[in-house]
């Protein structure tokens, strides 16, 4: 049990998720006033969301996890999941945009929850955010930096360092996990610009990075990667063994985000396309007018 009450820390995302917790009620309250009902009572319902994807983000790094994780491989791999995958895809399915971005001073807000005009002061940030919410931009960004922060000098630059930790690793895995989940959980005003189709793709090339990274650290060497593992004192469980361990999460709990994602894509397809077959024969180009092409060519 003391596994659980013990070690809990301060960590500055606290006063963040504080932050963004109030500031998000204000604008539920300013827009409550301009809105009907019904979308009064979705935004609510979605805000449950949005809390709890804040609760688990505080979880990941205020915890007992968080200490562990200096000890244990394995540990800082469950961080890892619950940074990337738990509270991002709570995040974005709570849609949060509109409360945090209406109570923005003068018209920008307004602005930014879809009245006429566009604010000179909010185009540049616009501009940023527009480049990053494109598809693939965040598909690769979430590939990059899972892959960026496994290898062992970023790994344990950020071991030894609070401040890269906390708001380069931390920061960057939470930042994508949203980028990415955007791409396949409505969050309304954004927009799934990504076909069924690319979703699909998407999640398959993604998971083949996942499994290559797990299948590197866990059975295609001999060795720990990581320096901060190989001298820790009171710790039993030898650091190649405990980074074997860390690679099975990442490659079993991995999916556990991955697979349903990939059923609510197939249903997708299937609902366009109208069966199954035909939505496998569209993921696998049989429709297209390519094959359909080759096809001709073999008669």
């Amino acid at each position: 049990m003391r596994y659980l009450i013990d070690h809990w820390s301060f960590d500055p995302f606290l006063i963040i998720a504080i932050a963004l917790t109030v500031w998000h009620e204000i604008g539920l309250a300013g827009l409550k006033a301009v809105s009907q009902p019904e979308l009064t009572r979705q935004r609510r319902l979605r805000s449950l969301w949005f809390y709890g994807g804040l609760v688990v983000l505080l979880i990941a790094v205020q915890s007992p996890i968080e200490y562990w994780a200096y000890d244990y491989f394995f540990v800082h791999m469950i961080q890892h999941l619950l940074l990337m995958f738990a509270a991002p895809t709570l995040v974005v399915a709570g849609a949060p945009w509109e409360p945090l971005l209406y109570p923005l001073p003068g018209r920008a807000g307004q602005t930014a929850t879809g009245e006429p005009g566009i604010a000179r002061r909010t185009r540049p940030l616009r501009a940023v955010g527009a480049v990053l919410l494109r598809p693939w931009v965040s598909v690769a960004l979430f590939s990059v930096v899972m892959i960026v922060w496994h290898l062992p000098a970023p790994y344990d630059l950020a071991d030894r360092n609070q401040a890269v930790q906390i708001w380069l690793m931390h920061g960057s895995f939470f930042v994508v996990g949203v980028l990415f989940w955007l791409q396949f959980i409505p969050s309304p005003p954004v927009r799934i610009r990504m076909t069924p189709v690319s979703q699909a793709a998407a999640l398959l090339l993604t998971n083949c990075v996942m499994w290559g990274l797990a299948m590197a650290m866990g059975f295609l060497t001999s060795t720990s990667w990581y320096s901060v593992y190989n001298h820790i004192p009171g710790v039993t469980l030898a650091p190649f063994a405990d980074q074997q361990i860390g690679a099975g999460i990442l490659w079993i709990c991995g999916d556990f985000w991955a697979i349903p994602t990939m059923i609510f894509v197939i249903r997708r397809l299937t609902a366009e396309d109208g069966s199954v077959s035909a939505a496998v024969d569209r993921l696998l180009g049989r429709g297209s007018a390519r094959f359909n092409w080759a096809n001709r060519g073999t008669h």
